[in-house]
């Protein structure tokens, strides 16, 4: 697994970063903002509540606990629809930049022309014929990059009129592309093996480098395209694949060989943007290391603020489950409970970051420490 440097002269980077996040807030606030919107890509890592259906509040089935208490919590003070208990990565990008919080794609009576967010909980790279993680549970969910591409088109009439006055107005938008992960999810919780999946990254990256050259053709000139977490190291996979052998493990308590997977596929990822950038010299494709800065995080949690003996723990799930992950009980479900704490943990339901982790993500894409270009440079 790669990992960044150590930051400015052994200050520590959560420091550093927030005070540059400080610094693009006030740059947005005082003055034109620097993109015209921002349109986003995306899974439940982005979601800002496509999971909420037409005219309901709360979607059916399992996927009723992200719409319930307490998710929201940190932030909102109450449900958003997030799988987080506060603020994801495009929701500190929008704040950043001076932009509303992107509404999702498909709530009506919205104004999309300041941003739109087309993720959907379940979003993969490639088309699974309506399967996802939540098959097993009943729910079928149509979250493909195609599904969410043909939502920005049908979108973009309303936003911007003709295809030239678009390619205009998109230039100076910014495209937030993060999928990917749940290529893997499924692949992994319906059976295959690591060697199985691996077989898989040259067409899901093929995949995510075709999507992002569709957002080029549409018009836009400012991408970033995120790389895939080790999800080694979250309560879900430590839970799910739970092995007694010792060796599957790193000295973190990560799985080693699920987040070589990642590892490769990230490898891959970052050979394939840099061909695209080379094709499309007229753009700027910002590859966000995500890997890279939650690792860290792992690896040192106090320099980041999180707690040692938490920093594999979900905040919210089973308590007394290890690394508080039980699929029987997860966050929002009967037997769940809640950490005193949120901000000193990783991660908050053991299956995404909690609006801590997300804060200091965007923060290292804004100012390059883990995206290169940075979003601000």
């Amino acid at each position: 697994m790669a990992v960044a440097g150590r930051g400015i002269a052994g200050v520590a980077p959560f420091v550093v970063l927030s005070c540059c996040l400080v610094a693009a807030l006030a740059a947005a606030g005082g003055g034109t903002p620097r993109y015209n919107a921002i349109f986003n890509l995306g899974d439940s890592t982005s979601d800002t509540g496509n999971i909420c259906p037409r005219g309901r509040h709360e979607p059916a089935g399992v996927l009723g606990i992200f719409a319930r208490i307490p998710y929201g919590i940190t932030y909102f003070g109450k449900p958003s629809c997030r799988c987080c208990d506060g603020r994801l990565n495009v929701d500190f990008l929008a704040q950043a930049l001076g932009l509303p919080l992107l509404p999702p794609s498909k709530a009506r009576g919205e104004d999309f022309r300041r941003g739109a967010n087309m993720a959907m909980i379940g979003g993969t790279a490639r088309d699974y014929s309506g399967s996802s993680m939540f098959t097993g549970y009943g729910v079928h969910l149509d979250g493909s990059m195609d599904s969410q591409m043909e939502a920005l088109r049908r979108l973009l009439p309303s936003i911007c009129g003709t295809r030239q006055s678009c390619k205009e107005y998109l230039a100076k938008s910014l495209f937030v592309f993060q999928l990917g992960e749940n290529d893997y999810n499924i692949q992994l919780v319906n059976g295959s093996t690591v060697h199985e999946a691996r077989k898989s990254i040259p067409s899901i990256v093929n995949t995510i480098t075709s999507g992002v050259e569709k957002l080029i053709t549409l018009g836009a000139v400012d991408i970033v395209v995120s790389n895939v977490a080790p999800m080694g190291c979250y309560p879900l996979y430590l839970n799910f694949f739970e092995s007694s052998d010792k060796d599957d493990y790193d000295e973190y308590g990560c799985l080693r060989n699920h987040n070589a997977l990642f590892d490769r596929h990230n490898s891959f990822l970052k050979n394939g943007l840099k061909r695209l950038q080379k094709k499309h010299q007229h753009t700027r494709i910002m590859h966000a290391d995500l890997a890279s800065h939650v690792y860290q995080m792992v690896q040192d949690p106090k320099r980041f603020g999180f707690g040692i003996e938490t920093i594999l723990m979900g905040c919210c799930g089973k308590a007394n489950a290890p690394n508080g992950f039980d699929l029987l009980a997860m966050c929002g479900m009967d037997g769940s409970s809640i950490c005193r704490d949120p901000g000193s943990h990783l991660t908050w339901d053991g299956m995404h970051l909690s609006d801590a982790a997300n804060k200091l993500i965007t923060e290292g894409w804004l100012s390059g420490m883990y995206c290169n270009p940075s979003i601000l440079q």
